[in-house]
């Protein structure tokens, strides 16, 4: 079956489609596309991953047309503003 895995860093987008067999999960997809030997810096332990937009573990099922989304660490965190209002 067809899906693709996409990932997007500030100036960069890449989609790539991918034939998977019928049992995929989004990793076996994620290595079936070798986005991984393109953005080495990836780390699957920290990142997290998702299906159209919805976040899911890297075990998940895949269906015909999915679209994998691997989602870029987050540089901001919430907690970080506390902090600056304790200054005040």
């Amino acid at each position: 079956m067809k899906v693709s895995v996409v990932y997007a860093l500030p100036n960069e987008q890449v989609w790539l489609p991918v034939e998977v067999d019928d049992e995929a999960t989004v990793l076996s997809a994620i290595h079936r596309s070798n986005i991984l030997e393109v953005f080495p810096t990836i780390n699957l332990q920290q990142q997290k991953v998702g299906v159209f937009g919805k976040v899911s573990g890297l075990d998940a099922a895949l269906k015909e047309g999915d679209r994998v989304e691997i989602y870029r660490p987050l540089i901001w965190h919430p907690e970080d503003d506390d902090d600056e209002d304790d200054d005040e």
